[in-house]
């Protein structure tokens, strides 16, 4: 960071002429021009709809604990799942706790309120999901972590100085569009709830948005990081969401999730080599850090009434912004749009040939594996009463095969037709035969539906991933069915314990 000391700041006290401004933050006066149309207040995305729930079952492959991408994991009181819409487009489901949002039209009425945003600053709605005791949202996936895990648990490259201010300055903005749509109210602002884009650009989560239940109970984090007034209340306000937003400059200042009272004492004592995240060294002027954290300072004022409002917010941090011309994905350090090649990863001989779309292979491959995969799955061949009907269901079966085996394979979708009909009887394998016939067929969109209801049956089955792949590659979706064989990839690695 340089030797000079730094200028002593204003911690919880202010000037009189810093109330609710920015006179003394060395503002251009052009900073916020263009602002809203650079937070992209038109969004091009489909409007909110209402999901089934089982069409959130199949997304998820029958919310699997696999595709769990929440914090806690399983142990989270609501958790989330990533997932995609008939195997293509990727989803965050939020699955609300039987207790939360008794009311179901309380739940609907917030979140169709939600709904209505639409901004490339946040994370948006799609949708949810109410059905008898069922309460989930459906939102954007976000496939490049969150804030938390680049600024505390990064692995290869800390967050470099020139993100961390657009990281903050794209976060007011978020704030600011929500207050412009008469969403104010940010429930639990964190590090947590920032997430990153293909691309790499930070957005604010549309969950925050929405209440955890309908009792109001608005923070779950420690409740050392938690807005004073909060404490007395137990209620919510706009200037509490500025509280929240100050600890969030703390965590980009430092690189840790350092309590606010603990920072404010260290900005006192000017000990600001214990603030100030090491991996930054150099990377920034003393003005910068003493300007970013005397904006701290003033978010965490104990009287929310001497807090900054958002707008000053977004006004002093686009004056800060040095790199305006660099992609976030470039200072990310990440490929654009999230994109990888084939090349980088390990494909299977099976993927391998999916990839090919070399229908010959994965036919061999799929008659050499037989049903052996269909073992430890619910099936019920082994638990049926041996009836009439059973027996004509199982001949159906063997027609079926034997029709695979010979490569008719207009007579195996016929007879594996038969079987599936029936219902009573679960076999992912007999899917994944069907969906090979389809593609021999060249009926791809019905190949894609019988590797989604493979991978429903069974979650885990790179079969399952691949064969979507194959799928997706015949409709013409590369950047899916790339993504399909990933997953794939990633499963199968780790079945294989490596």
């Amino acid at each position: 960071m340089g030797a000079p000391p730094w200028r002593l700041l204003c911690c919880c006290c202010c000037r009189e002429s810093d109330r609710n401004g920015v006179d003394d933050l060395k503002l251009k006066p052009d900073a916020a021009d263009g602002e809203e149309g650079a937070a992209g207040d038109r969004y091009d995305l489909p409007p909110f709809q209402d999901f089934t729930f089982q069409q959130l079952r199949l997304a998820t492959s029958g919310f699997t604990a696999e595709n769990i991408i929440s914090e806690s994991g399983d142990k989270a009181p609501n958790v989330v799942y990533k997932g995609k819409l008939d195997a293509q487009r990727r989803i965050a489901v939020k699955r609300f706790s039987r207790s939360a949002w008794p009311d179901p039209r309380q739940f609907m009425e917030e979140a169709k309120s939600v709904g209505q945003l639409r901004n490339k600053r946040i994370v948006n709605l799609l949708g949810c999901c109410c059905e008898a005791d069922e309460r989930l949202l459906v939102a954007e996936y976000m496939p490049n972590d969150t804030l938390a895990k680049h600024l505390f648990h990064w692995e290869s490259q800390a967050m470099v100085w020139p993100m961390r201010l657009r990281v903050v300055l794209y976060l007011a903005e978020a704030l600011d569009y929500c207050i412009s749509k008469e969403r104010a109210l940010y429930h639990d602002l964190n590090a947590y709830r920032v997430l990153f884009d293909d691309d790499c650009n930070p957005r604010l989560s549309c969950f925050g948005l929405m209440k955890n239940s309908r009792d109001g109970k608005s923070y779950s984090t420690n409740l050392a990081f938690t807005p004073p007034e909060y404490m007395r209340t137990g209620r919510i306000t706009p200037e509490s969401v500025i509280y929240s937003f100050g600890t969030l400059l703390l965590d980009v200042l430092s690189g840790k999730h350092i309590p606010p009272s603990h920072a404010l004492d260290l900005i006192r004592d000017r000990n600001f080599s214990m603030l100030i995240d090491s991996c930054l060294e150099g990377q920034f002027s003393n003005e910068e850090g003493t300007d970013l954290m005397r904006l701290a300072s003033r978010c965490l004022h104990y009287e929310p009434r001497e807090r900054p409002n958002v707008r000053s917010l977004v006004l002093a941090l686009a004056s800060l912004q040095k790199d305006i011309e660099s992609q976030s994905y470039d200072l990310m350090d990440k490929p654009r749009g999230g994109a990888f090649t084939l090349q980088s990863i390990h494909l299977s001989p099976l993927a391998e040939a999916c990839s090919r779309k070399d229908l010959t292979a994965i036919h061999e491959h799929l008659e050499t594996a037989g049903y052996k995969d269909d073992e430890g799955t619910a099936n019920e061949l082994s638990f049926q009463m041996w009836t009439n009907q059973m027996q004509a269901t199982i001949d159906s079966k063997k027609k079926g095969d034997t029709a695979f085996r010979q490569k008719d394979f207009s007579m195996a979708i016929d007879c594996y037709s038969q079987f599936i009909d029936v219902g009573t009887m679960v076999s992912p394998t007999i899917y994944a035969r069907r969906c090979l016939s389809y593609l021999m067929n060249d009926m791809p969109q019905e190949a894609l539906d019988d590797a989604v209801q493979a991978l429903a049956i069974f979650p885990t089955w790179p079969t399952a991933f691949y064969l979507q792949a194959a799928a997706l590659f015949s409709l013409g979706k590369e950047n899916e069915a790339r993504e399909a064989l990933k997953d794939g990839s990633a499963v199968e690695t780790r079945s294989k314990g490596h």
